[in-house]
């Protein structure tokens, strides 16, 4: 018998997965789309061997921090604030999106004979430097959500931190790609990020008010039992 929970779960970790794998390499791509050819490729793999470093550290360490009261809260206002960056970016225009899956493919895909044209020019470490400091935040930003979509799951908890890491590794242009071809999967996956941060922000909410109502409420009991 399916235990529908488990795979509501599971639905929502595989979109937060899919979408902010490809949101993430998209930035990667759009942080490198200005390099001239012989240092794109470098920046891009930097990039997203950090996304995938990154990643595996805020596994380890997520789940114990959202145990803690009022982790859960916050964690739930952070992933509010990816929903507004992702919306931002889900309004980016197709040329620009289009430019980053260029560089990230190394291909000319809209045949203009060019690779990312349009997009303005900076030096490697300018562009080394945007694409850190997207990955901290686009990295903590999905191990938040798998945790808050899954704890209650450690199954599915698992196995979403694992598939993160690897559709940064393997699979992130593709999916930057198949995003760019299929926006509303990257509004889809927008609509199921929002509803785990406002879960997360009532479960959170709950946590701090049960531990900073339930002495008061105990200790009136406690003068009536002495």
């Amino acid at each position: 018998m399916f235990d529908t929970a488990l795979l509501s779960a599971f639905f929502q970790v595989v979109m937060i997965d899919l979408v902010l794998a490809g949101d993430n390499a998209v930035v990667i791509g759009m942080a490198a789309a200005g390099l001239p050819a012989e240092h794109r490729r470098k920046a891009i793999m930097i990039g997203i061997l950090a996304a995938t470093v990154m990643r595996i550290c805020f596994a380890l360490v997520a789940t114990q921090l959202l145990a803690i009261t009022g982790l859960l809260l916050a964690g739930g206002l952070l992933l509010l604030w990816v929903c507004w960056k992702m919306y931002q970016e889900l309004r980016v225009s197709h040329k620009e999106e289009a430019a980053a899956v260029e560089a990230l493919a190394e291909a000319d895909i809209n045949v203009d004979g060019t690779i990312s044209a349009g997009a303005p020019r900076k030096t490697l470490r300018q562009a080394v430097i945007q694409i850190i400091v997207a990955d901290v935040s686009m990295s903590l930003d999905n191990v938040l959500a798998v945790a808050g979509a899954a704890h209650e799951h450690p199954s599915v908890l698992i196995m979403g931190l694992a598939l993160s890491v690897v559709l940064m590794g393997v699979a992130a242009s593709w999916i930057a790609s198949l995003l760019n071809r299929h926006r509303w999967i990257g509004w889809a996956g927008l609509f199921v990020i929002l509803y785990v941060a406002l879960n997360m922000i009532y479960h959170g909410w709950e946590d701090i008010s049960v531990h900073a109502f339930a002495p008061a409420a105990e200790a009136p009991a406690a003068a009536a039992d002495q």
